[in-house]
């Protein structure tokens, strides 16, 4: 018996017990994550209960609810959103880090640097960017141009942030 038609023959006479584990997305929403979004310096959240986060993960944005599978996600310079209530939520840029997802609905992201969105200045972020632009294309260092295209991804991804708020 081929492996295929073994799990689906095995599926079928599973007891119905196996089926009240499913859950569905208006469960889902109704509970609540621990998170905890600490930096090397600062912890922002510890073990706050909240309905969803939002991240940028390096394999594309995902958001994470109760119930989530365990996982572990690599992050890109981007917004990690916090949605603590209903409609109230907060926005963080982070240069990277992690998301930790544990069972038990616990969230642990850890970053080496994170601001509100709201300190940003769209005028200076684009300043910054058109000279580390500047320095990336210049006659430097290979060291100074790969430095420099680092800072430039960090502030295309500000930008790009600050332009969807």
């Amino acid at each position: 018996m081929s492996a295929l038609r073994l799990i689906s023959s095995a599926a079928r006479r599973a007891p119905a017990s196996f089926a009240v584990a499913r859950r569905g997305y208006a469960e889902a929403a109704s509970d609540r994550i621990n998170l905890s979004l600490v930096l090397p310096h600062q912890a922002i959240y510890t073990s706050s209960e909240v309905i969803q986060v939002n991240v940028a993960a390096a394999t594309g944005d995902m958001g994470i609810l109760a119930n989530h599978v365990p996982s572990i996600e690599a992050l890109r310079p981007g917004v990690v959103e916090v949605i603590e209530s209903g409609s109230a939520s907060k926005k963080w840029f982070v240069s990277g880090g992690f998301a930790n997802v544990h069972p038990g609905n616990k969230l642990t992201i850890n970053v080496v640097e994170a601001a509100p969105l709201e300190n940003f200045s769209a005028e200076a972020v684009r300043a910054n960017l058109q000279e580390a632009l500047k320095v990336a294309a210049g006659n430097g260092s290979e060291e100074d141009k790969l430095e420099a295209r680092i800072e430039a991804d960090v502030y295309e991804a500000l930008q790009h942030a600050l332009g969807s708020k």
